[in-house]
Parts: structure tokens; sequence; C-alpha cells
């Protein structure tokens, strides 16, 4: 077991129902359920979100993200592979150190997004559902003599988001056998609390980290999204898109910029994924993930034009927000 991997739990706005829980040594019996989206099937809460937040933030917070997908890179060369094809420096990745790293298209488009960790032996990346088959299908035409092999391994692991403080990644995270997943799960309830998905993307909302699908568009590039010197390593060689992004870091310049919104709280719907973010009526970007958080109130991830100024109150859905800045404007 390795702790340490991505906290991409969500799918918001989607239907809920609530279903009974029946997990091993569970202290609650029942649970509201992702009905639709990419997270389908994942614990949105157990009645009490607030408790879920005040949990993670106390470091005695655990969720089952089994619902994640898993790609598996084994063979002598893998770390300097991975390293030439992703945006992180991972040549000299130690044993158990978990981290954050994406592919680009060529012109810098954020592709892939995910979190990976090294045995010794593998190294496992951890994924939003929906990606795993186009990336090992990417992967596998990369290979050329180099000596790696690639799987899909989702059958064969699950990650668990650990107890423990929370890490830049959104970790701690666990990578568990499937076989021994239900014997973790009850080790865990021993000591901690189990969150949803609710308490997962507050938490991740207030801390700025943007997830692909959701806080991304096609045109997204890291610059945007202040992954720089997080995901995308600053002093490392060419890999597929890296002109762009050191284009823009030079230029100090990019067209849009990733911010946090403070939206007014009175409705109770929340503004849907995608809905435009305006500026006295104009279209200046668009919205990404939504939460309730339990000191912060009603907040959201979105991309707006870089020029926008940070003091302009903007709307969502005719919902007024403020601005907290993540990437600068100037």
């Amino acid at each position: 077991m390795f702790h340490t991997l991505p906290s991409m739990a969500r799918a918001q706005h989607a239907r809920r129902s609530s279903k009974a829980l029946r997990g091993v040594d569970s202290p609650f019996v029942s649970a509201v359920l992702v009905e639709d989206g990419p997270d389908k099937g994942a614990i949105w809460h157990f009645g009490e979100p607030v408790k879920e937040q005040r949990a993670l933030e106390a470091g005695t917070g655990w969720a089952d993200l089994s619902y994640t997908e898993i790609v598996a890179v084994s063979g002598v060369d893998r770390l300097k592979w991975l390293h030439d094809l992703t945006t992180q420096y991972l040549s000299e990745l130690p044993v158990g150190q978990w981290i954050d790293a994406m592919i680009l298209d060529p012109r810098g488009h954020v592709e892939y997004q995910f979190n990976l960790v090294d045995d010794g032996e593998t190294t496992w990346l951890v994924l939003d559902p929906g990606y795993s088959a186009t990336l090992i299908e990417y992967l596998t035409k990369m290979k050329f003599m180099l000596r790696v092999d690639v799987r899909d391994a989702s059958q064969e692991y699950s990650v668990l988001r650990a107890p423990g403080a929370a890490d830049s990644i959104g970790g701690p995270y666990a990578l568990v056998p499937r076989a021994e997943l239900e014997e973790m799960k009850a080790l865990f309830n021993t000591t901690a609390t189990q969150v949803g998905t609710w308490a997962l993307d507050a938490i991740r909302v207030a801390a700025g980290r943007p997830r692909i699908g959701f806080d991304t568009d096609a045109k997204s590039i890291p610059n945007e999204l202040g992954v720089l010197n997080g995901a995308v390593h600053m002093n490392k060689g060419c890999y597929r898109g890296q002109e762009t992004v050191a284009k823009v870091f030079n230029l100090g310049n990019p067209p849009r910029r990733l911010v946090m919104l403070h939206l007014d709280g009175s409705d109770v719907a929340f503004p849907t994924v995608g809905s435009d973010v305006e500026n006295d009526g104009i279209r200046v970007g668009f919205l990404g993930t939504v939460a309730r958080h339990h000191e912060l109130g009603t907040i959201a991830l979105a991309v707006i034009k870089r020029t926008t100024p940070v003091d302009a109150t903007l709307t969502v859905a005719g919902v007024p927000a403020s601005q907290q800045v993540i990437v600068a404007a100037q």
C-alpha cells in the first residue's frame, strides 16, 4: 500500500439518490450517491457534509475513490519515458512519493491530468473516469523500442483518500489491491470519518485546484490554471506542448486565468458547470466546479479573460460573484 493520490471526486449538479450503504464496519447506515456524470456511483455525502469537511481539515477524514481509473506502466525505462512524455520531472522520482502531472497536446492544451506513484517496479497513474482508454492508446503508440509495458489496472487496484493532513495534490492517498479494499476501508473506519465528494470538492475548490473536464476546456493551457511549478515542472527538457508553456510564461500573458468565485449563496440550486461568467452582461469566461464550503459558503472555480478587472463583480446565471485571485491578472 502506498499513501498519497488524486482527489478527483465529483459529478456536480448531477441527480443524486439515497441508497443503503453496507460498508464493512461503516458507522453510517445510508449515503447519498452520485447518480449521473463521470463519478456515477461515488458517495456524494453521508448527510453531514459540514462534519465531513471538518474531518478532512483535521486530518481525520477518508474517502473511497475506487471509481477512478488506474493505468500501470512497468519496465526499466518507465520513469525516464514518462519524464519525456509528461509535464513533470519524473526521471528520479523516489519510491512511494505521489506527484501530479499532465500530458499536453502539440499546441499545449491540457489533454490528460493525473496523479502517480512508483513502487520500484511499476508506476501507477490515477485518472478521472473516462480517460484511461485513450491514454493507454497514446502511451502504447509512444513505446517505440523502449522497455516499457502499459496496461489498464483499474480492476486490480483502487485508490482511497487516506486519513492525514492534506497535501498539495489533495492527498494523502493509498493505492490498495482490490482484494484488500474492504479490509482497508474497515481499518480506516476505526479511527477516521468517511467522507463523500461534496466535502472533497469543497476543500479542492477552496485550495484552488482545478479538475480536468470541469475547470478546463479544449483550449486550456497550464499557464491559465495555476499549475506551473506544480503539475508542470519549469526546469526540465522538452515535452509535447512545452513550446506553448514556455512562450506564454516568458511573455507573462496567458489569455485567461483561473479564479475562485464567491457566489451569492441565497439560491438553493447551483449554476451549472459551463455556465457563462459575465461582466456587465458581457461573457468573460465559464464556470467550473461549484461547491458549498462550511466556512466560505458557495464558492466556485472559473476561467475568465485575463484582462477582467480583479475588483469587478461578475455574474453567473444572474447570481453575483466576487473574485479571489488564483492566477494573476497581469
